[in-house]
Order: structure tokens, then sequence, then C-alpha cells
């Protein structure tokens, strides 16, 4: 994480310089343009360009830390393991179940989601045709409840 936040910090600084470049080639050539304010403006399209991956690689780096921090909640309050720990809220009552189980469910969910993502039209045909079906027939333990 210290290396997107040094990375993030560094573009940040060289599209600063490289924009306070932009404004000193303009003051020195009075407005004009000449070959050092193309040349500075050139230099501050670049430090743009970086400064926006740097920002799109911390954005993901956020999202990705999002995610593995909500799956762990999930499989922590889905398997009770959040149940005997001091401060924790009470149980929702729900029985616990196997974080396998939790995995099996949350793979079938993602494959549902990328189907749907590239316009697989037998999505959501068979989720429609098939209601009475449990949620997954793949799984032994939807079928037998």
């Amino acid at each position: 994480m210290d290396n997107i936040v040094d990375a993030l910090n560094n573009a940040y600084q060289d599209f600063v310089a490289a924009a306070a470049g932009v404004l000193e080639a303009k003051e020195i050539s009075h407005g004009h343009n000449t070959k050092s304010t193309d040349e500075a403006l050139e230099k501050f399209k670049q430090r743009w360009e970086l400064f926006r991956v740097a920002c799109d690689q911390a954005e993901e780096f956020v999202e990705s830390l999002k995610q593995r921090i909500g799956s762990e909640c999930l499989v922590d309050e889905a398997t009770g393991s959040m149940a005997g720990k001091p401060g924790q809220a009470a149980t929702t009552g729900l029985p616990p179940i196997s974080a396998v189980r939790l995995e099996q469910m949350s793979k079938a969910v993602r494959w549902l989601v990328i189907e749907l993502q590239h316009g697989s039209g037998t999505a959501g045909a068979a989720s429609h045709s098939h209601s009475s079906v449990p949620f997954d027939a793949r799984f032994s333990d939807d079928a037998a409840q």
C-alpha cells in the first residue's frame, strides 16, 4: 500500500510541477506560443496522464480492499466466527453455514453476474422458468432444502 501512496504522491508532485512549468513558460513568452511553451504543455499532458494512471491504480487497490474486507466480514458473519468476540453485536439467530458452502454460493453468484454481463439471455430465462428450483441445483445442500 505504501508503494501505491508513494506513486500517487510522486505523480501528483510531477503534475503540479508541470503545471507550474506551463505557467512559467507562458509568462516568459508573454503569452505567446513558442517552442518552450509547446514543450511545457506536452510535458504537462504527459504528467496529467501519468497522474490519472496513478489515480486509477489507487482506486483499483481501494476497491479490491473493500471487496476483500467485505468478503471476510461476510464469511465471519455467515460462519458465526464473530459470535464469541467481545464488543460484537449478538448473532442474527440464523444458523451459521460453512465457509466452503458460502464460497460455493459466492462462485455461483459471480458466474451468474458474468453471464448477465455478457448478455446471456439464458440466465434470466432460466430463473423465470425454474422458479421452483432451489438457489442452484449444482449444490446438493440447495436441492436437499
